[in-house]
């Protein structure tokens, strides 16, 4: 019987992606004074690379930026506090995200969250999204002193929710970092369906949130 619903957060229910690209964009645009030389979707789509999707932390993509396009008068400290400062301002939800939440507490589920990632930073994000409130635990790793896939976290994460983790599920879109290692503990996994992934093992897919309470519904 499933007790406690936890998400991942980036790309399953932060639109990371427009989201990055509205940040970047207004960046761009505030600090132009320093980078007008530079074409705006050229350092747009430069720094969308080598984000990789997040993977890559930003101190390292504005070196590389300040490098490449011999940004002068910004430091990669400034840039990188440019986007410490401002990139909450910025979050997108997936679309039916707080109604999803709030139909899950509706139905008595304990809701959690494990995200990989910079702890105050995650967490002003979580905010800005207006999710915090719904959320019986959260898991940022650097926190936590541990990410994922450790399956420390997920554990901790049933822990924390005072559950076992054969009682939880995880939504996430990484087919490794969140299904595989949800699934390695016992949590049924959950993929939200990210077109840059092809098959992937879950025990449910979906494309949208709001189709998350009931198949969970018939879970419970």
């Amino acid at each position: 019987m499933i007790k406690a619903v936890i998400f991942d957060l980036d790309g399953t229910l932060l639109n990371r992606d427009e989201s990055v690209r509205k940040f970047i964009d207004d960046q761009y645009e505030r600090l132009n004074d320093w980078l007008h030389a530079i074409p705006k979707e050229e350092y747009i789509q430069r720094f969308i690379k080598l984000d990789h999707r997040g993977y890559v932390w930003k101190d390292k993509v504005y070196k590389q930026l300040i490098h490449e396009f011999t940004i002068l008068g910004l430091t990669w400290n400034e840039l990188l506090q440019d986007y410490l400062d401002h990139f909450k301002e910025k979050c997108v939800p997936y679309p039916d995200l707080l109604e999803t939440l709030e139909k899950l507490r509706q139905e008595n589920f304990l809701i959690g969250m494990i995200t990989n990632g910079k702890g105050q930073f995650q967490m002003d994000n979580i905010k800005a999204l207006k999710i915090d409130r719904y959320m019986d635990a959260i898991l940022i790793s650097e926190w936590e002193g541990v990410k994922k896939p450790d399956p420390i976290i997920f554990k901790r994460a049933s822990e924390k929710l005072n559950v076992y983790p054969e009682e939880c599920v995880f939504i996430g879109d990484h087919p490794e970092k969140d299904l595989q290692a949800a699934q390695a503990v016992g949590m049924k996994g959950i993929w939200k369906k990210d077109h840059h992934w092809g098959r992937v093992k879950a025990d449910y897919v979906i494309d949208d949130l709001k189709e998350l309470p009931k198949i969970i519904g018939q879970l419970k």
